[in-house]
């Protein structure tokens, strides 16, 4: 995607990476996605995909926060090392510079995989522990995590990029020549959602042509689960994403 616009998009405006996922999760996703055995990380692919995920993110006004360039310094730095010759001494035995990096993935991972089903178990209980419903209600309007189900951050990116690669290159790129802000297009989807309470997220933008309204309206998208106002979740892996009112 050519952005050399970079993404004028109201330059005060940021959604921040650290309100949703972080790079470990970015890695995940990579390895999920290539389906590639996580002991076993072909370094040099993995860096290339997390090096164009964190220039795109920032190509849209995300806040790519220091961590995410830390982890991107670290792929190159491994990948560097295996590229450097062996030890000749038979006895030395090296480790595999990705040792450290499996390792915290496995770990995050699993921290991962205990925090959600420990979500999944107090959500029964209270669904099942015996109080009125409006004690319920009251407590789900209490809950702040962000609204996304079976579904990343890296996910919704990935659907993005799909979209901006069959938009016509003579598309606009001017934002003043658009006349578009980030609340025009939230009343946008909150009209679509009055209108029909699920749509998938391929056909929120099918009807619109500028390749800024486009961005607009994802970055829009991005603060109304921000805000906890829309819930969006993915039919199976990789499946297709899903938007309803919360």
């Amino acid at each position: 995607m050519n952005l050399t616009e970079k993404i004028d998009i109201q330059e005060n405006y940021k959604v921040k990476l650290a309100n949703f996922e972080g790079p470990l999760d970015l890695l995940l996703f990579l390895i999920k996605k290539e389906e590639i055995d996580i002991y076993d990380i072909p370094i040099a692919a993995i860096a290339r995909q997390y090096l164009e995920y964190v220039e795109f993110m920032q190509e849209l006004n995300l806040e790519v926060a220091g961590e995410f360039i830390l982890m991107a310094a670290t792929l190159i730095r491994i990948k560097v090392r295996m590229l450097l010759p062996q030890s000749a001494d038979e006895d030395e035995i090296e480790e595999d510079p990705r040792a450290e990096l499996v390792r915290q993935l496995l770990e995050y991972k699993r921290y991962k995989e205990v925090t959600e089903s420990l979500a999944e178990m107090e959500d029964h209980q209270r669904r099942c522990y015996t109080r009125s419903f409006f004690d319920y209600a009251k407590s789900k309007e209490e809950k702040k995590e962000v609204i996304l189900k079976d579904v990343s951050l890296f996910d919704l990116i990935t659907a993005f990029k799909i979209v901006l690669e069959n938009i016509p290159v003579e598309a606009v790129h001017d934002v003043g020549a658009v006349g578009v802000t980030i609340e025009e297009q939230i009343e946008f989807v909150i009209r679509k959602l009055a209108e029909k309470e699920r749509f998938s997220f391929h056909d929120l933008f099918y009807q619109l042509k500028e390749r800024i309204r486009i961005i607009v309206t994802f970055m829009a998208v991005l603060e109304l689960i921000r805000t906890h106002r829309i819930v969006v979740q993915q039919a199976g892996v990789f499946g297709e994403i899903w938007i309803s009112r919360r």
